[in-house]
Order: C-alpha cells, then structure tokens, then sequence
C-alpha cells in the first residue's frame, strides 16, 4: 500500500523584468514565478507529482511557505485512496475550520491548496499513463461530477445540472477526441502586446504574430489614453481590419473611467475589455458591459472562486470567462467554473501569460471541448512565447493552435536544471542578475 513520503517546495524566479516581458498597467516589472511543489511516495515506480503556485516576484516566499505548510495533509496517506477521491481531498483542504479562517477560499492559502491539487492530479495523470484532458475527459459524469464542491454555487449550477451537461455531451466525445488530436485547439497570443514594448516592437510582432496564423492578438492598456489611442493604432496598421484585437487593463480603472477610456479606443474596434476594473467589483462589471457594448467583457484570471465566477454569470456581467489554472482551487475548482460557464452558454478562453500557465490550462480547455461545452466556437486560449523551454511537455502552437499534448501529466513538470539555475535567491541565474545590477550601478 503505497504512502506519499513529503511534499518538497521551491522558491523559483525567472528575471523577465530585464526585457519587461509580462509589463502591464499594474504590473511594470515582473519576475515571472512559481511557488514550486514535488509530492513523492513510496512505490517505487520513479513517479512524482508536479504543481506550482503562478507569481509576479516579490512574495513568492511566501506562497511557496504556504504550501509547505499543507505537507501535513498529505504525508503519510495511502496514494491510490487519495488520487481515486480527489474531489474528496479538495472539499478536505478547502473546507479545513483553521485553513478558512485564512481565506475562506482565497488569496496565499487557497493558491497553495491549489498546486497541492494540481501536483496530485499530475500524479495521477502519469500513473494513469494519459495526458490530463484525457484523464477527464474518460471519466464518467458522475465522476466528474464528484470533483466539483457545489457548496455555494448550487444556486446556479445543481450537481443534476451538471450531470445532464456532461451526459448530453458524452455520446461524441469520440469524434471531438479526435478532432482536437487532428487539429489541435485554437489559440490568441498577447506576444505582442506588452506595455513596455517599443512602438516598432510592437509592430514587429503583431505583423508576425498574424503569419503564424493567430487570427486575434491581445494589447496590455491603461497606462496613459494617449499612449493607448497611439499603440492601438500602430497594431491595426499593422495586422489590418480581419484580425481581431482584444484590450486588456489588468484591473486599472475604477467602472466610470473604464468605460470612457474604453469608448475612447472604441474606433479600433476592440474586440474585448479583460479586467476593466477590480476582480472583485461584480456589479461594476455588469455597468461596463452594458456601457461599452458592442464591446465584450471578459474576466477571470484574478477572479478569487467559484462564487465569483457564479456571481459575474448570474449578473451578466461578462461575455467570456477567463480561467487560471493556478488561481482557484486547482483542477476541481476549474471543473465547476467550466461547468458554470456551459451552464450560462458563456465561452471560456482561459488567461495564460504567466510561467506554465500555457502548459496547465489548454488541459482545461481541451476537456471543456471533449467532454463539457462540446465547442470551440469562439474559444481560444491564451498563449505567449515564454518560459517554454523550462517544462518537460512545453506548449506548442502552431499555425494559431495549440498542439495537443500526449505526454502522461499535467505537462506541470519543470526541467531539473531550470528549477536549480532559477531557485532564488541562491541559483546561478540570480547571482548572474546581481552581478549585472552590480556592474550597471
């Protein structure tokens, strides 16, 4: 009877802020980082689970201790009870009296319960020798069913609901299988689009962005109107009229700023607005979709839970739903949102800028189109070209979609000597950094 022996963590950093990759609005100079988790056992069959907590730099400390403080949970219990009943060990850790006082179900505490969740369904995955969205998408409605805590979010979406989805779904999983082995799953890249990009970097990468075939290409905005007025003009230059453009404010405006500099912009024909606002500010959403409107509204990545996701659908207040593999509760809590989503008749089109994030959720996506909504109409996944090299089953894109992944796993796994050489603050990509800084001043 096989036992999980500990869970190991990893304070991982990469110095993205030297070329201001991933610079937005509220974030001009991120570090992309992952608060890092291996849970091992004692089968001896070489197999480990991977995870990771998604952060920007500063803090990642901290994430990565609360992590480790869920090692209690795990240690010491049999592996084939807990990867069977992993909706189980979710509703467990979310529900913990003394874990909630943290939360409940938000910020450090529930990140952490999240790349617990993941590494154990990495784990799973790889011992059951599939690709995650395979490992879901095989698994009966009423397994499925099983994963997701309706506690809070029956209101909307009943576990009878979410049975009929999966069951009117399931008879052409087959041939949607197939499809997406065939032709992959569509995707947009917000490459070009950083706020620290030169104008003709800017350029550049959008003309390039639309031969490699994406047909939709997202900007970061917010940082000044005419800045923004300027930038949004130098990329329909350069992809044209066909090409859709998606704006993104990473949370900058408060709701009547959001939707004057919105309108502002309105002549480039902006295909969406993502995080017009606060995350949390669910009305406010609602008043921004009616008044930017033909506009849409997409928000998700920063969204706390389920409950928030239930509330943003329940008001229409949004037109896509943005999902993070790292944010909400894990894989299980992914589950209920896409099942929220189906539900409302509202795509998803999950956020993946940050470190292995393109890695995690095209699984989401691509159960969602097996085994959930059934489509990819107006669904795309987010992709940006960094970071890639670092994962033992990067992302792939080609031709504006994203291959599909055959690897056993969550494709959460990160090479050795990328997690030795960017551990901080001690690995050589640190001391390196430093020594620059050192030589600059």
């Amino acid at each position: 009877m096989p036992r999980f022996t500990d869970l190991r963590t990893r304070d991982v950093r990469f110095p993205t802020s030297r070329e201001l990759d991933g610079s937005d609005a509220m974030n001009p100079e991120p570090d992309y980082s992952a608060a890092y988790v291996v849970i091992g056992t004692d089968a001896g069959d070489g197999l480990e689970g991977h995870g990771f907590a998604f952060t920007t730099g500063r803090g990642n400390d901290i994430q990565t201790e609360a992590i480790r403080a869920l090692n209690p949970w795990i240690a010491g219990r049999d592996v084939d009870d807990v990867l069977t009943h992993l909706g189980d060990i979710g509703r467990e850790l979310q529900r913990d009296s003394q874990l909630r006082w943290l939360g409940p179900e938000k910020g450090v505490i529930h990140m952490a319960v999240s790349a617990v969740l993941n590494a154990l369904w990495d784990l799973r995955a790889k011992r059951e020798g599939k690709p995650l969205w395979k490992v879901l998408s095989d698994m009966t409605p009423d397994e499925i069913v099983d994963i997701v805590d309706f506690r809070h979010i029956s209101d909307a979406l009943s576990a009878d609901e979410a049975l009929s989805i999966l069951q009117a779904a399931r008879p052409t999983r087959g041939e949607r299988e197939a499809r997406l082995l065939e032709q992959g799953y569509p995707a947009y890249t917000t490459t070009p689009g950083w706020l620290g990009y030169s104008d003709e970097k800017l350029a550049r990468l959008s003309r390039e962005a639309v031969a490699d075939g994406f047909d939709l290409i997202k900007l970061k905005v917010g940082g000044s109107l005419e800045d923004d007025v300027r930038r949004m003009g130098v990329a329909r230059e350069a992809v044209g009229e066909d090409v859709k453009i998606a704006i993104d404010a990473n949370q900058r405006w408060d709701v009547p700023e959001a939707v004057w500099w919105v309108n502002k912009l309105g002549e480039y024909h902006p295909y969406w607005i993502e995080e017009p606002t606060s995350p949390d500010d669910v009305l406010g959403h609602a008043v921004v979709r009616r008044d930017v409107a033909p506009i849409k509204v997409a928000t998700g990545e920063h969204a706390q839970n389920r409950v928030i996701f239930k509330q943003l659908l329940q008001a229409q207040a949004i037109d896509v739903v943005q999902i993070d593999a790292c944010r909400v509760g894990g894989v299980n809590e992914n589950v209920a949102i896409v099942l929220l989503a189906a539900k409302f008749g509202v795509p998803v089109c999950p956020h993946a800028g940050g470190v292995g994030l393109c890695e995690l959720v095209r699984h989401l996506s691509m159960f969602d189109y097996v085994a959930v909504s059934g489509s990819w109409e107006d669904r795309r996944i987010e992709y940006v070209d960094h970071l890639h090299e670092h994962f033992l089953d990067p992302a792939l894109v080609e031709g504006g979609r994203y291959v599909t992944p055959t690897m056993p796993g969550y494709s959460s796994q990160m090479r050795e000597e990328s997690l030795a050489r960017y551990a901080y603050p001690e690995g050589a990509a640190w001391a390196d950094e430093n020594a620059a800084q050192e030589a600059s001043h």
